[in-house]
Parts: structure tokens; sequence; C-alpha cells
């Protein structure tokens, strides 16, 4: 030790645990992609529901096509956007079970924007977790619904130019119009904060569905460094700093009567 007595290395405590629901894999999104943060969420939410053993998640086709592979409960796979006309089957079939749909925007407001509505309009006791980074991130980069105006992508290189292709569609804020959505909320995960109101949010989210009061959605603002050719810290300030004047966040529906309380540290 050279004559210097040895120093003992402090003792490190993990902070950070993987969710139980989740499989033990590495995942396939990109770096700075927050779809492997909202994955975890979802995940703390199953186990401390201790839902496991009665989930049943539906992925469509997107970003998210392989997240059946990340979780550990029971999963389908679904045809492009018709993920909630699947989870309605398997709620309806057997309403024991806790189903969710885990969602992009170009699948859950472009082509599966039917299946949505309708969905919503009947108060389908099931959750969707909709993840919005405002454009087709898997297949190529192209415009979405949610789109920001002026913001380039493969099909508008010059912009999203409203008079073309009219303005972002805001899923929550048409949502919460219909009677049967039970809860709706909106938050980026760009800070602890956002990440512990979020949770909040999902836990409304799941009890609407567990208290059979009616849907319920929670929108995530994410985000998409590879397509918005952007670094990941530049992309969290941009949704921090431009998203959220498209896409205010807050909770536009809750008829849920019990608070929920913040059990998760």
């Amino acid at each position: 030790m050279n004559g210097k007595s040895a120093v003992a290395e402090p003792e490190l405590e993990c902070v950070h645990h993987r969710a139980k629901a989740m499989a033990a894999k590495p995942m396939h999104y990109c770096p700075g992609c927050t779809h492997g943060l909202i994955h975890q969420l979802v995940g703390q939410m199953i186990d401390e529901f201790d839902l496991l053993d009665r989930t049943v998640g539906v992925v469509p086709v997107g970003c998210a096509v392989f997240a059946y592979e990340y979780f550990e409960a029971d999963s389908i796979e679904a045809s492009h956007g018709r993920a909630p006309a699947v989870a309605t089957a398997v709620k309806r079939t057997d309403p024991s079970r806790f189903v969710f749909t885990y969602q992009g925007d170009g699948d859950l407001a472009s082509i599966g924007i039917a299946e949505t509505i309708h969905a919503a309009a009947r108060g389908e006791p099931i959750t969707i977790f909709f993840v919005n980074n405002g454009i087709y991130g898997m297949t190529g980069g192209q415009m979405a619904p949610t789109t920001l105006i002026g913001q380039r992508t493969t099909t508008c290189p010059d912009g999203r130019d409203p008079l073309e292709t009219g303005a972002p569609l805001g899923i929550c804020e048409l949502l919460a119009t219909l009677p049967g959505v039970a809860f709706a909320a909106r938050v980026p995960v760009t800070s602890p904060k956002n990440v512990n109101t979020a949770r909040k949010h999902m836990r409304k989210a799941i009890r609407a569905q567990l208290d059979r009061q009616g849907l319920g959605l929670v929108e995530f603002l994410s985000t998409c460094p590879v397509q918005w050719q952007m670094s990941p810290v530049e992309a969290m300030r941009h949704i921090d700093e431009q998203v959220v004047q498209t896409f205010p966040p807050g909770v536009f529906v809750d008829k849920l009567e019990t608070p929920i309380r913040d059990t998760v540290r």
C-alpha cells in the first residue's frame, strides 16, 4: 500500500430496481428514447397493484412492436391501430383480467383513431398508455397526426403546414368530450418530478378499470432523438420548451371519487 493506510470504500445503495413485471432483457430502443422509462413505469404499476398474474398487454405496430418481450405478463400482438378493439375483446371475454394497451401516436391517433374513439365512447374498462413523440419513429420519420406545426419530417420536409394537413390532434382534448372516459391525463417524462406525476396519473387510469368506471388513458410526451435529429438532452429540452405549448400537460378527465395515494418511492 506504499505506506498509506487503506481507505474503506463507501457502501453503495441501490436506488433503482427493475420492476418484477419487467423481463431481464436489454431493450432495442434508440439511445435517448423514453420508451424504456415508460415501460418501467408500466411495470412498476403492475407490481404495485399486484396484477401480474392477471394482466394482458396489447401491443400493436410501431416502435413498441416488441414491447411484449419486456413484460413478464401475457401479451397479444394487435394489427396496426387495432389495440383498443383487441383489448375490448379480452376484457369482455374475461372481465377479471387487467388489460392495457401500449400505443404510439401514429398507431393510436392515425390508423387506430376509430378504435380509440369508439372504445372511449363505449366506456370500455381498459387502460391505454399512449406514447406521443409526434412522429412515425420506426417506419422512417413520417408526419403523424401529432406532428407540430412547422416540424420537419420525411413527408413534410419544409415543415408541417396547417393549411395542407390541419393542426396537431389533441387526443386528451378529444376524448374529454366522451362520457365513457373515466380518466385522461397528459404528462411529459422529462424530469423526476414529471415521472412522479406520471405515476399518479397511471394509478388513476388503472383504478378506473379496476373499479369499472370506464376507460382510462395516460398520454406521455416522449422523445424521438433520432427522427427529430437532436441529441437526447436537446430532445428533452424540446419537449419542455416547445411540445408542451401544443400539448399542455394536465388532467382532462377525472371521475374517480377516491384520491389515489402516492405509494411508489
